[in-house]
């Protein structure tokens, strides 16, 4: 306490109180940055999650044994989420872990790029070569049709249910032809190239049946490969009919009859019951925030053929 018998009590008291209210000031002020920086770093956080630059659970880390899964979602190209650069990844991260005691691609595609399918079917035979303790399975939901199916037969097994639709073993070069309707509108095509097939299957120009023919010839060569992927994976369980490569599909049902599946089962049956690891730790590679937006937007690069007008062939 102040004594009030010294001179000047009173100023003393003002700057002791003055003082005191000043520190408390600074501590106030401490804490109020220290709480700013904390939500900061918490906002931060979130955003770098949203953003796809931290890997928040799945993958590496997960139980002490699990069973894998890669999921295998809409159109298989390159730039999608199904793209084989994407599947790739999944599939050599579940591999590679040691933890993995089976690996399932869980698939609902209707297709798409012969070249991203075939991509994904190599690098599943060679990681089950390399790792030949740890199955494979492909487990169908709604749809399973051409690339998606050529993906699916390198798998062990192929598990559907039954109204699955699986198949469509062929390959398609589609486009427009725009001629008629340019000569009504009174449009004057102008196509100046260096080659003479430089404008192949262009939607704008007359069809040349030497391209169409052509187009044919390599389609064909696409669909016997095709064929061959079907028979080397499914092997002596196929039994093949007169339209099984024409490009019909079937109900998961039929398609165990043909041999083109092999039992009905879902994700969580074929965890449980056939791997034996009933924990599932996802492997997929999902797209980023900035890249949903990029294409939402129309920013990323366009993957048509532009300038050519023709078509890539599909396994649609």
């Amino acid at each position: 306490m102040t004594d009030t018998t010294e001179p000047n009590w009173e100023r003393k008291t003002i700057e002791k109180l003055a003082y005191s209210a000043l520190e408390e000031q600074k501590r106030t002020r401490r804490w109020g940055i220290f709480f700013k920086i904390l939500t900061l770093l918490y906002l931060l956080f979130v955003l770098f999650a949203a953003l796809g630059w931290l890997r928040l659970g799945g993958g590496v880390g997960g139980a002490a044994k699990h069973t894998a899964v890669i999921d295998i979602h809409g159109v298989i190209a390159d730039g999608n989420e199904a793209s084989a650069e994407r599947i790739m990844a999944g599939l050599r991260s579940a591999f590679e872990d040691g933890k993995t005691q089976g690996v399932v691609l869980r698939i609902n595609s209707p297709g798409g790029s012969p070249v991203q399918a075939g991509q994904i079917n190599d690098e599943i035979r060679r990681l089950r070569a390399k790792h030949p303790k740890i199955p494979l399975y492909a487990v169908i939901d709604d749809v399973c049709a051409s690339g998606g199916y050529y993906i699916a037969v390198a798998a062990d097994k192929i598990f559907v249910d039954k109204a699955s639709l699986i198949g469509s073993i062929g390959v398609l070069m589609d486009g427009f032809g725009f001629t008629g309707t340019m000569e009504k509108l009174g449009v004057e095509r102008r196509l100046i190239t260096a080659g003479a097939n430089k404008g192949m299957l262009d939607p704008f120009s007359p069809l040349d049946p030497k391209h169409a023919e052509y187009a044919k010839v390599m389609i064909k060569q696409i669909h016997d490969q095709f064929i061959k992927v079907v028979r080397d994976g499914r092997g002596n369980r196929l039994k093949e009919t007169p339209d099984m490569f024409t490009g019909l599909i079937w109900s998961g049902e039929e398609g165990i009859k043909l041999g083109l599946a092999d039992s009905l089962g879902s994700l969580d049956y074929v965890a449980r019951e056939v791997i034996k690891a009933e924990d599932v730790v996802d492997y997929s590679t999902h797209e980023s925030l900035p890249e949903r937006l990029a294409k939402r937007f129309g920013i990323g690069v366009a993957s048509g053929l532009l300038n050519s007008g023709a078509a890539l062939p599909q396994l649609k």
